[in-house]
Formats: C-alpha cells, sequence, structure tokens
C-alpha cells in the first residue's frame, strides 16, 4: 500500500488552500464597491389614468422605452447594500384616446437597500433583492396640438428590485435586473389641472458588473 508521506500532505492542503483562495476572490462582501452597465427599457403599465381638458375626457397611454442605464453600489455587510440606479433621459410618446399627440421626457433616479442571501458564500450566482425610493424629473413635454401646453410634476415614489449576478471573474460579472416604480404625475394641460398619469413602470435592465 502506498504511504501517505508528508509530500503528499502538503501538496493537497495547498491545493486546497489554493482552490479556497480563489473561491474566496469571487465571494461578495462587505466594504464591495461595485457598478452595473446596461441597456434598460422602461415600460409603463397600461390604462395611464384620464385627464379632463377643454377637448373632453382623453384616456392616457404612456409608451415604452429603451436607453442606457447604470447603477453604483456599496456593501455595508456580507448580506446588505445600497444602491442608485441612473440613466440616460428616456422619452415616451403619450397617446391620449389612442392618437400620438404628446411626449415626455425624465430622468428616475432610484435609491434601493438590497439584501443578498448567498452575500458572503463563494457561490457564482448571486441574486439580490431591494427596496427603496425614486426620483423621477419630467422636462421637453410637448404636445402635437397647436396652442396646447402639457406639463407634468415631479414624482416621488416607492422602488421595488430584484436581480441576479453571474460572477465570471474577481472583478466581472453579467447582471439582470428589474424594478417597479411607483410614478405618479399630477398633469397640466393648457395651464389646467387635468388629472394624474400613473406610469408606475417595470425597468428591465441586461448588462454587465464590474466591482473595485
Amino acid at each position: 500500500m502506498r504511504k501517505f508521506s508528508p509530500a503528499i500532505a502538503l501538496a493537497i492542503a495547498t491545493a486546497i488552500g489554493a482552490s479556497f483562495a480563489s473561491s474566496q476572490a469571487l465571494a461578495y462582501g462587505a466594504g464591495d464597491f461595485f457598478t452595473r452597465i446596461g441597456v434598460a427599457k422602461v415600460q409603463p403599465k397600461s390604462d395611464n389614468g384620464t385627464l379632463d381638458t377643454a377637448l373632453g375626457s382623453l384616456d392616457v397611454d404612456v409608451e415604452d422605452d429603451t436607453g442606457f442605464a447604470f447603477t453604483l453600489g456599496y456593501r455595508f455587510t456580507d448580506k446588505l447594500g445600497i444602491e442608485l440606479l441612473a440613466a440616460q433621459r428616456f422619452e415616451h410618446d403619450i397617446r391620449l384616446n389612442g392618437d400620438n399627440i404628446a411626449s415626455t421626457k425624465h430622468l428616475p433616479p432610484t435609491l434601493t437597500l438590497q439584501f443578498y442571501p448567498l452575500g458572503g458564500t463563494n457561490a457564482k450566482v448571486q441574486p439580490y433583492i431591494g427596496a427603496g425610493v425614486n426620483y423621477t424629473h419630467f422636462s421637453d413635454e410637448e404636445t402635437d396640438i397647436d396652442g396646447v401646453s402639457l406639463d407634468l410634476d415631479d414624482s416621488w415614489g416607492a422602488a421595488g428590485q430584484l436581480g441576479v449576478d453571474l460572477l465570471i471573474s474577481e472583478h466581472w460579472s453579467l447582471n439582470a435586473a428589474a424594478w417597479y416604480l411607483d410614478i405618479d404625475s399630477d398633469a397640466e394641460v393648457g395651464g389646467s389641472n387635468a388629472g394624474e398619469v400613473e406610469i408606475d413602470p417595470v425597468v428591465v435592465m441586461a448588462g454587465i458588473g464590474f466591482r473595485f
């Protein structure tokens, strides 16, 4: 029978230690700064409300838009972190009674507190959930009706988040994430209060992540 020599034991221990160190490098942990960059699609809910105007009651339908988005985040502990969502301005066509009559642009910065159930482990698939607050700034509202203006007030609301990272190296990962944003805006048409536009979109983003 072959003897189990100290040299073999040392070799096995070294291999195990190297493997553990390599896997630990992938593990999420306290003190990590990270960014995620990708393409996001903003999908407002259907039936966005009704506006009462001099032209009568107008059903509102806010269309989807897709653009560049990114996040910045920090891990306080192995399992808890915070993340800020930012993006280029999204532009949405607005259908009134089924016709493309208006448009608006918006920025939706969103701050969420996140929980990573597998944080601090060697799992290469790291899901997370988050909850927080969204602020949406509207700008450049336009209508196709001569002499009729549209103005949308900025919005504050709750936000929820689901996401997952697939770790591919010590620093890089693939990412997919989705947010639900509570966005309700008071609207003025022709300078008069017309009601509330309920956008309440789901934002879906796919991209890559980098840990510092």
